[in-house]
């Protein structure tokens, strides 16, 4: 390889290096600043207050225009299971 194309592969890398490794800042600091909604989530999750907004949902006691994605079964769980996954991926790197 010559020398010009080598600096210029190595500029290649340095800039989808930077720009990868800010794009990951960023995200870490969104990640950072939702652990309190996790952690409300992961507690209201199967709790009695949980199964009781879960009841009367099913019981047609909500408004109908009520947002209701923590009441589904799955919503919840495949957050946290993200959030598993995602924190041992972060332990490997």
């Amino acid at each position: 390889m010559e020398q010009k194309e080598r600096i210029m592969e190595m500029e290649q890398r340095l800039s989808r290096a930077a720009k990868a490794v800010m794009e990951l800042s960023v995200a870490l600091d969104n990640y950072e600043a939702v652990q309190e909604d996790i952690t409300a989530l992961s507690e209201y999750y199967g709790s009695d207050t949980w199964k009781q907004d879960y009841a009367d949902d099913e019981a047609g006691l909500l408004p109908a225009d009520l947002k209701r994605g923590v009441l589904s079964e799955d919503s919840i769980w495949n957050l946290l299971s993200d959030v598993r996954e995602l924190n041992e991926r972060l332990k490997t790197i």
